[in-house]
């Protein structure tokens, strides 16, 4: 029986190798060097229509480099990489009620929040590639993984969906952890993270809101991570890249962002329906395939560990993933909360 077209390994000279590691590592370097440096050098509020600017720029260079996976790796790496995109894009969004709810309850002005995600993001791209490389190692050694994988996604999406959960920033174990180690000052110095009082350094209000931001997305990576490994094909060459790519990218748009959805994340009532529906359905086809690659194969007598290919073509997880989310947000302009009045 030969092989189908979608299991065929990538030529040798398309394996992703060291130096495009590197390239990337180069190029998101640089682009968060000049984010600092040049770009956003003076601490300010960021206004509805440079929030948007923003946003467009990073979609737009995420999309630019879809075409280059195009161009380089093939269709089907290009549609695996958008829709990977589009599923942390979308996820994202949840970060930024949290990051909401953190910076009112620190206080933290508005023209010192971009200096703060910043640095948030940065850690953010580090602890993304340990999950990555982690992830894929575990992955690749115990296939039954997928299992877990798909069960804790459809576990979160219900979740998603029917529970009320509120962020209680106080109760975070780190900063309480941090607050007996590091001595802490009360006043804040701009957008500074440690201060000398006295000759003693110091930690400000700011580095705690860093460390909150910070373990929050660990949080949040737990679920998006193994719902890209969903979208994109385990087995092949690009795996690890396309995920880790798809998911920088989505979070180097985070910040612009946050400010362009912060103040109007209540229009969108029927988010995070579609979310969880976006979570049910990625975990639902891992663990059909993770049931695929354990059959029962009639006429061969054996469990057959080598299925390859999707259940669910990569084009159509896309249309399905962009379909959920543009469902939710528009039954949420069509259906706007209404506001009762008071008499």
């Amino acid at each position: 029986m030969s092989p189908s077209p979608e299991s065929l390994p990538l030529d040798s000279t398309s394996q992703i190798q060291l130096i495009h590691w590197l390239s990337f590592a180069v190029f998101v370097t640089v682009m968060l060097t000049l984010d600092l440096t040049v770009f956003h050098k003076q601490s300010h509020e960021p206004s509805l229509r440079e929030s948007a600017f923003w946003t467009c720029f990073w979609s737009a260079l995420a999309l630019s480099f879809n075409g280059l996976v195009w161009w380089w790796l093939g269709s089907k790496a290009a549609i695996e990489f958008l829709t990977g995109y589009l599923v942390e894009w979308s996820l994202s969004m949840d970060n930024v009620f949290v990051f909401a709810v953190v910076f009112g309850y620190f206080k933290v002005p508005l023209k010192y929040q971009y200096r703060v995600l910043f640095w948030g993001i940065l850690g953010a791209v580090l602890m993304r590639l340990t999950f990555v490389i982690v992830g894929a190692e575990l992955i690749e050694r115990f296939k039954w993984l997928f299992w877990l994988f798909g069960a804790f996604l459809i576990y979160t999406g219900i979740k998603l969906a029917f529970g009320d959960e509120e962020v209680h920033p106080e109760d975070n174990f780190l900063l309480k952890l941090v607050r007996r180690v590091i001595p802490v000052t009360t006043q804040q110095t701009g957008d500074r993270f440690f201060v000398r009082e006295g000759g003693k350094l110091l930690a400000t209000p700011l580095f705690l809101v860093l460390l909150v931001v910070e373990s929050t997305d660990v949080l949040f990576a737990v679920d998006s991570v193994p719902a890209i490994f969903g979208v994109v094909t385990q087995d092949a060459p690009y795996f690890r890249f396309i995920v880790f790519t798809s998911n920088v990218f989505a979070i180097l748009g985070l910040r612009a962002l946050y400010f362009l959805l912060a103040g109007v994340m209540d229009l969108f009532r029927f988010l995070n329906y579609g979310l969880s529906a976006v979570l049910v359905f990625v975990g639902s086809k891992m663990m059909a395939e993770a049931a695929r690659h354990n059959q029962w194969m009639a006429g061969y007598g054996g469990w057959d560990h080598h299925a390859t290919g999707h259940l669910v073509p990569p084009w159509l997880s896309l249309v399905i993933v962009v379909g959920l989310i543009g469902a939710s947000v528009a039954a949420s302009i069509l259906l706007p909360a209404k506001h009762t009045k008071e008499h």
